[in-house]
C-alpha cells in the first residue's frame, strides 16, 4: 500500500499586505512544515473511494467535496483508487490540514497512477495553500499563495502546537481584520542562519490575523498565555487564521516539557510537541 505524510503547515509569521478587487487577500508569510500531521494511503481500484479514520476524523466531510477526493479527481477522472485519510490534525485550525491532505493525495496518486503532478496554478484551484504544501522547504509565500520562494531545508525548530479544539472560520477572521494593507515582512530573510538567527528575525514580524481571531475566539488568549508561561519559550504566536498557536523552544527537551505541562493543565486541548519536517519528492 502506498502511504504519504501530510505535515502540518505553520505560518511562523503572516502579514496581510492588500486585497484584490475579487476579494482575495494578499499575504506575505514564512511557512514551516512540522513532523505532526495526517496520512493518506491508497491502492489501485476500479472506482475512487475514501475511508476516514483517526482521532480527529469526526466532522470531516465524506462526500465528493472532501479535498482528498477533489485532489484525486483533479489529477485524473479516469483512474480509481481506494484512499484512506488518517486524521490527526484538528480541522479549521490554521495549520493547513486540508491543504496538506490535498497535496499529499496529489503526490500519492501521481505515483500510484504514473501521472505527472499538475501545475501549481491548477493545484491552487483546490485552495490557496495547496501549492505551498506540495514541497516542504522553508518557504516565503506571497500574493494569494502563488508566489513561492523556496528557501531550502528548514533549520531545526522545536515547537509546541496548541489548539483549544475550537474551529475558527477563516472568512470571519479576514472580515474582522481592520487594516487590509499592512507592511511586508521586515528586513532581509536570514537565509542560512541557524534557528536562533531565525527566531531573532521572527520576533520583528507578526501575524496580522491574530488580533481579529482573538476577538472572535477569546480562548486564543488563554492558549497564548499558557504557552508564554512555559520555560524557555523563545517566541509565541498564532498560526494562520487560528485557533492553533505555537511556541518555539531551543531544544526538544524544552518543547516536550512545555507540552507535558500544558497537556496536564488543559486536558481538553489538543497539544503536540514537534519539530521541523523536510522531505524532497
Amino acid at each position: 500500500m502506498n502511504r504519504e505524510f501530510a505535515p502540518a503547515k505553520i505560518n511562523l509569521c503572516l502579514h496581510v499586505t492588500g486585497q484584490r478587487a475579487d476579494g482575495y487577500h494578499l499575504l506575505d508569510s514564512l511557512v514551516l512544515h512540522v513532523d505532526v500531521g495526517d496520512f493518506i494511503s491508497g491502492v489501485f481500484h476500479d472506482a475512487l473511494s475514501l475511508e476516514l479514520m483517526g482521532p480527529t476524523a469526526a466532522g470531516v466531510p465524506r462526500d465528493k467535496d472532501n479535498l482528498v477526493l477533489r485532489a484525486a479527481r483533479l489529477l485524473s477522472t479516469k483512474h480509481g483508487a481506494e484512499l484512506t485519510l488518517e486524521k490527526h490534525l484538528p480541522s479549521a485550525a490554521g495549520i493547513g490540514g486540508g491543504s496538506s491532505d490535498a497535496a499529499a493525495t496529489v503526490r500519492l496518486c501521481a505515483r500510484l497512477w504514473g501521472l505527472p503532478v499538475p501545475a501549481l496554478e491548477d493545484l491552487a484551484k483546490l485552495g490557496a495553500d495547496v501549492p505551498v504544501c506540495m514541497e516542504h522547504d522553508l518557504t516565503r509565500m506571497r500574493g494569494i499563495g502563488e508566489h513561492l520562494d523556496r528557501l531550502g531545508p528548514p533549520p531545526e525548530f522545536y515547537l509546541v502546537l496548541v489548539n483549544p479544539r475550537v474551529s475558527v472560520a477563516t472568512p470571519d477572521v479576514f472580515r474582522a481584520l481592520e487594516s487590509k494593507t499592512n507592511s511586508e515582512l521586515r528586513g532581509h530573510l536570514p537565509v542560512g542562519a541557524d534557528s536562533g538567527g531565525w527566531v531573532k528575525w521572527l520576533a520583528d514580524q507578526r501575524n496580522d490575523l491574530e488580533r481579529p481571531a482573538r476577538k472572535i475566539c477569546p480562548v486564543i488568549d488563554e492558549v497564548l498565555e499558557a504557552l508564554s508561561a512555559t520555560q524557555e519559550a523563545m517566541l509565541v504566536r498564532m498560526s494562520g487564521s487560528g485557533a492553533t498557536c505555537f511556541a518555539l523552544y531551543p531544544n526538544r527537551a524544552a518543547a516536550d516539557a512545555a507540552s507535558k505541562l500544558i497537556s496536564e493543565a488543559h486536558m481538553e486541548w489538543w497539544v503536540r510537541p514537534c519539530q521541523s519536517y523536510f522531505s524532497q519528492h
